[in-house]
């Protein structure tokens, strides 16, 4: 299938606009409605796999063309691409956030400078939220940590060209960037720690395969050198292969998820492979998959996805911000933010990413003497200055030693202190379950214990407005609670109410984590006889999701779950939809309304309007232990 010919014109490949177009719908569907697209994040080993092979490409090009690898221009070039949109969404953002969410400025001078120096990815490994984290006053600038990536691949990549320019045959030097590969690969799934992925996710060594994998494809098949002539049987092969790439590649963008082992145990390099095999047909002429990946729209995408992908996350989460009501109506809101990204992806195209790409620097002298002539570029001049001088100011305005976020701080200590209730809970729950039995509906038993409560115990009974015989069903009732970062932030209140309590939470968990949770409890005997959920903070909540858990819980056991309360998340209604049905068709399904009792109380919560403040937690801890309790007396 590869002819021997000369070096010919260079095609331009506009399917590689669609392969562009397809990551960079995956990427804004997943931070728009995670859950609906958990493999989306793929999106960004297509960015890398294209990366790897095109910019090896043109290196090979340059050197079978002259014997010179042109350095000094091609990072020109590099640069210039990169920089201009990178510095003006940073400038951009930062200037917003001056004017408009100063919460945000915390690290915001380790953030410019490190996206500057192409090191933000290593930044974001010990000072960054997880990628996946959707409920943790999320950072504008996360996104960004590929263009660090990027940018360091091209920094070292002529070096690395020249060395294996020293292989005689190109194979010898493509196996050598597989065995990288795989290397890379394998140092991702050894590193991987399931509690904190940001040192597999965002680290430069372990996402490294993708753009080998890439740069390997431009050592054994440069696009210049495939022949158009291959023949029936080879034409029908090179479709097979890439309608074979596209169905793989669309199955892990539906059912993979950043928080499963399998992403790093092997799941981002396998789907890196697909995405280089797609590479592969689409860049030979004697395939058909350039041109059905061409059409207007992937064009008009492909050739903004660069701007697309950098404005993308700051908009979201300034419009959640601004927008409180996203959950009662999520396609209407997703439809306006995608509108605003690509008017903004638009306007950096056309006044900043064209212009500056082609741009002679030699002229900027006389460009800005002539800028006094033109009052249009006078306003837009003035503009640009303002946008600087807010950013210097925010700058100005974060601590010297940037620190955790206070929501952060506030969850951390929380979860630590949870852990140290959780073994002694452990131990009272053997006692409860035997209480239980003869607590049920003995009025002597239940008169006694009420009349010899602790006056710490009648103290929280007060601060949580409840009964005293509330109070005493509270103490001999057994709870696993089960949740994300918001059952984190209420531990504490739930662990003074239910001594019994073992709460297992985490920041960013979805619900496709919690199957493998309780299945795991179940099976070590450690499920007690009440279980109790907080999850759909974070993404949408299946119905198969949940018929999963309901069974390896079993219907002998009550599980009490509240409606989820994240009224700036796409999600919100569709995962108490779900709830609600679950509920109607389990008699052992008792669903606590978080959402009804939340939804007019906004004083109830903290800046980002989904973790509570210390009068919410009492409240949910209020709400969670009235509900148990009439249940459990009826």
């Amino acid at each position: 299938m590869q002819g021997q010919q000369t070096p010919k014109k260079r095609r331009y490949i506009t399917g590689i606009d669609g392969m562009r177009t397809l990551a960079v719908i995956g990427v804004i569907v997943f931070h728009l409605a995670p859950s609906s697209l958990p493999g989306g994040f793929l999106g960004v080993p297509i960015f890398l796999v294209l990366a790897g092979y095109l910019v090896t490409y043109f290196m090979l090009r340059d050197w079978n063309r002259d014997r010179s690898l042109h350095i000094g221009s091609f990072l020109k070039r590099r640069i210039f691409r990169l920089y201009p949109t990178l510095v003006a969404v940073l400038v951009a953002t930062t200037a917003y956030i001056t004017l408009f969410q100063r919460s945000l400025l915390t690290n915001i001078r380790a953030t410019l400078g490190t996206n500057m120096a192409f090191i933000y990815n290593w930044f974001e490994i010990g000072h960054g939220q997880s990628y996946f984290d959707r409920a943790m006053g999320e950072s504008p600038f996360t996104h960004l940590w590929t263009l660090s990536l990027e940018g360091q691949f091209y920094l070292i990549w002529p070096l690395v060209i020249i060395i294996l320019l020293k292989f005689k045959k190109k194979w010898q030097a493509a196996a050598v960037l597989m065995v990288g590969a795989v290397a890379s690969a394998v140092e991702m799934a050894m590193l991987y720690n399931p509690e904190t992925v940001n040192r597999v996710y965002y680290g430069t060594d372990t996402r490294a395969f993708a753009l080998l994998i890439g740069a390997s494809l431009a050592f054994i098949w440069p696009m210049d050198k495939l022949s158009e002539n291959v023949g029936r049987l080879n034409h029908h092969l090179l479709n097979t292969i890439g309608l074979a790439a596209v169905i793989g590649m669309g199955y892990f963008y539906v059912t993979m998820s950043g928080s499963d082992d399998f992403a790093y145990d092997g799941g981002m390099f396998i789907f890196s492979v697909l995405a280089t095999l797609l590479v592969a047909v689409v860049v030979h002429p004697g395939s058909s998959w350039n041109k059905w990946l061409t059409n207007p729209v992937f064009t008009y995408i492909g050739k903004r996805s660069y701007g697309i992908y950098v404005y993308q996350f700051p908009v979201m989460v300034f419009y959640e911000n601004q927008v409180k009501s996203i959950g009662n109506h999520p396609i209407i809101n997703a439809i306006i933010q995608v509108a605003i990204i690509l008017i903004i992806s638009e306007l950096s195209y056309r006044f900043v990413e064209q212009p500056l790409i082609h741009y002679q620097w030699r002229n900027l002298g006389s460009d800005l003497h002539n800028l006094s002539l033109h009052p249009g570029r006078i306003i837009s001049g003035t503009i640009a200055v303002s946008f600087i001088v807010l950013t210097v100011i925010g700058m100005q305005l974060q601590p010297s030693h940037p620190q955790e976020s206070a929501l952060k701080k506030t969850i951390t200590a929380r979860s630590v202190e949870a852990q140290k209730k959780n073994a002694r809970a452990i131990k009272l729950q053997k006692k409860q379950e035997k209480e239980v039995a003869a607590f049920s509906h003995n009025q002597k038993l239940e008169k006694d214990a009420v009349k010899n409560l602790t006056t710490k115990q009648k103290k929280t009974m007060k601060e949580y407005k409840l009964s005293a015989q509330n109070m005493v069903t509270l103490q001999h009732t057994p709870m696993t609670a089960i949740g994300d970062s918001v059952m984190l932030d209420v531990s504490g209140g739930l662990q003074d109410l239910f001594p019994g309590a073992v709460v297992d939470g985490k920041v960013g968990r979805q619900m496709d984590e919690v199957g493998p949770i309780v299945k795991s409890m179940a099976d070590s005997g450690q499920l007690s006889q009440n279980v109790f959920f907080n999850i759909g903070t974070n993404g949408t909540v299946t119905k198969d999701q949940v018929e999963d858990v309901l069974t390896d819980i079993g219907p002998n056991r009550d599980v009490y779950w509240t409606t989820a309360y994240v009224p700036n998340r796409s999600w919100q209604n569709q995962v108490n939809n779900t709830l609600k049905a679950e509920a109607k068709k389990h008699s052992n399904v008792h669903l606590i309304d978080w959402y009804g009792a939340a939804k007019q109380h906004p004083e109830w919560f903290t800046s980002d309007g989904i973790h509570p403040n210390n009068t919410g937690v009492k409240q949910f801890a209020s709400l969670v232990a009235t509900s148990i309790a009439k249940d459990k007396e009826k």
